[in-house]
């Protein structure tokens, strides 16, 4: 027979930060797609942008850049088809495996990384860097890297 466990239920100060937490998450990515958005861009876009734009012949596989991007292959397919319509990217056949395919970084994509990046830091440093002193950004890195490191272990597990 399975023993039950008492739910662990959360303090008031585990339940505060855990709210604070959501709240600046959410809050923050909407300010950043709304600081994108005259740009033509959406948080993805831009993430896919940067990805491609920091890999090797500015090309990824695309079931690599779906793991990246944490988007199931089907959403980046369609993510990177309106792409493809806005000349930032484009697909081409992996050689060594005809059932995979790149995403591309194109010219008129580096383009807009080069153009969009610089506004990108500065509304991330406005909205996230400048808000807090050196030391509180070390401790939030600190405490928020073993939370990284376990959702990345156990991605995709059930």
């Amino acid at each position: 027979m399975e023993t039950e466990t008492a739910t662990r239920w959360l303090t008031d100060a585990e339940q505060c930060a855990w709210r604070t937490h959501l709240d600046v998450s959410r809050l923050l990515m909407h300010q950043l797609e709304k600081d994108l958005q005259p740009f033509g861009l959406t948080n993805n876009d831009y993430e896919i942008l940067v990805n491609l734009s920091e890999s090797e012949g500015l090309r990824m596989r695309m079931s690599d850049l779906a793991t990246a991007t944490l988007q199931s292959k089907s959403r980046l397919s369609h993510q990177i088809t309106r792409m493809e319509t806005a000349g930032l990217v484009r697909r081409v056949n992996c050689e060594s495996d005809r059932r995979g395919l790149y995403a591309v970084l194109t010219d008129e994509g580096m383009e807009t990384m080069r153009k969009v990046a610089p506004h990108h830091v500065a509304s991330v440093r406005e909205h996230f860097i400048d808000l807090l002193p050196p030391e509180a950004l070390a401790a939030l890195h600190a405490s928020l890297r073993p939370v990284a490191e376990h959702l990345r272990e156990n991605r995709g597990k059930i």
